[in-house]
């Protein structure tokens, strides 16, 4: 209602009755007439105020609304106006004191969901990610969108959404390591604050399942790997307590067999308990980043007695200005230790083993190749060479005091580096190991296939 409307009915009454005493001649012209002016001054000066202390409150009102402070310049001055103001400001107050709360809650309840050890994950009412805590971006980081697809878990989120109640799902996930998750879809009714309707939870099961199982394998792969050099060392010993125990060189020959067969089962078992290790955390990618050029460096110093023992040369390339790569150095030392030894070991006595580190061509990372002069390996051997306890020539290997895990060892730990192992042999040639491994994820430009 505007001003000259709020001004016609409080002065109409008066106005009118002043008219109709007027028309009957009951009151005398020019009083009247003076009467119905002031009553109609009256009336017009009340229905400004009375309009402008509207306009007042329905700011003070659209401010609550919106969540701003309701205070103002000027309040109202009519008795009324002054008593319905102060109810909304106390109001103003109230609704201010509850937004604060909820936004104070809302913010508790993302820190405490950014801080959940497990990986969580919020759909929203399409299915699609909401949100994503720190752990769930650590696991998967742009493989997630492939981890929802998955069957079992895409069977899990249709049946909670219609059932609306807690469904669970077991999976393995193939890449970038196989990875064994339970996965908890637990849908939010009402939903939460920023429109989740279903929370999935996800537990990495992987170092439970591979503990399992690593209790059978070594079970297995101990008692099967060191009959034979226990059965050398109880047939040795019978002989020295019997037939040789009067005979002082078979004593030493023996003794000798008996030293070799101890060393290669210390080493079998220290082989197996550093491939258990490494496959307990190999779904876990290391955080840390390593100087391969520095730590080859190191390594090699330290390999001048093999070489020599062997007649073997050692040609090194590595070249200048390595991209720092994703690594754990202890276990990068196993690999490129692993790989030294292997050449050195079954390449050709007093030929060269080539060892190279250099940037990988097309790709944010290094590249480890060591080629050897070695008899080769036949091409049916290869796709099994990272095989535990896999020998192409049994009696040629344990002869040169390998246990068979050496590539199984350097695998695994590509594998936590999130690189790329491919071997090449040709028979009568030699064989050629690459291994490339990313670089650090602060540099890292997109990826490609493997450098031939």
């Amino acid at each position: 209602m505007g001003m000259l409307g709020a001004g016609a009915v409080v002065a109409g009454v008066p106005v009118a009755a002043l008219l109709f005493l007027l028309a009957m001649r009951w009151a005398p012209v020019a009083p009247t007439l003076f009467a119905i002016g002031m009553t109609v001054l009256a009336a017009m000066l009340f229905a400004l105020r009375w309009s402008r202390d509207v306009q007042v409150l329905s700011g003070t009102i659209r401010r609550v609304g919106a969540d701003e402070s309701a205070s103002q310049p000027g309040q109202p001055v009519l008795p009324g106006m002054q008593r319905l103001a102060g109810d909304l400001e106390r109001l103003a107050r109230r609704s201010a004191a509850r937004s604060a709360l909820i936004e104070q809650l809302r913010r508790a309840d993302g820190t405490v969901v950014e801080r959940l050890p497990d990986p969580l994950i919020v759909l929203a009412a399409d299915r699609s990610v909401g949100r994503a805590n720190s752990a769930a971006r650590a696991a998967f980081g742009a493989d997630m969108p492939a981890v929802l697809r998955h069957p079992e878990l895409r069977a899990a989120i249709d049946r909670a959404f219609a059932s609306e109640t807690t469904e669970t799902a077991d999976m393995t996930l193939p890449v970038p390591v196989p990875r064994e998750v339970h996965a908890a879809v637990v849908p939010m009714d009402p939903p939460i604050a920023d429109g989740g309707r279903a929370v999935v939870v996800l537990s990495d099961r992987t170092r439970e399942r591979a503990v399992e199982r690593m209790r059978a394998d070594f079970v297995a792969n101990v008692s099967h790997e060191l009959r034979t050099p226990l059965a050398s060392l109880i047939g040795f010993i019978d002989t020295l307590r019997g037939p040789a125990a009067d005979d002082p060189p078979a004593q030493q020959r023996f003794l000798a067999i008996m030293g070799e067969q101890a060393a290669r089962m210390n080493r079998l078992i220290d082989d197996l308990l550093s491939l258990s290790r490494i496959e307990l955390v190999e779904h876990q990618p290391p955080s840390g980043s390593v100087d391969l050029g520095e730590l080859a460096t190191r390594l090699i110093a330290g390999f001048e007695p093999r070489l020599r023992e062997r007649s073997v040369q050692l040609d090194v390339r590595i070249q200048g200005d390595l991209p720092a790569v994703v690594g754990d150095a202890d276990q990068l030392v196993q690999v490129l230790q692993n790989l030294l030894d292997n050449a050195v070991k079954y390449g050709r006595e007093g030929g060269t083993v080539r060892f190279e580190i250099a940037a990988a061509a097309g790709r944010a990372g290094a590249v480890i190749t060591v080629t050897d002069q070695g008899a080769g390996i036949p091409r049916e051997h290869l796709p099994r060479l990272t095989e535990r306890f896999y020998r192409v020539d049994t009696s040629r290997s344990r002869a040169a005091g390998g246990t068979g895990l050496g590539l199984a060892i350097v695998k695994h730990i590509v594998n936590r580096h999130r690189g790329q192992l491919s071997i090449e042999s040709e028979e009568g040639v030699g064989t050629t190991v690459r291994v490339w491994l990313p670089q650090t994820v602060a540099q890292r430009p997109v990826a490609s296939d493997i450098p031939a």
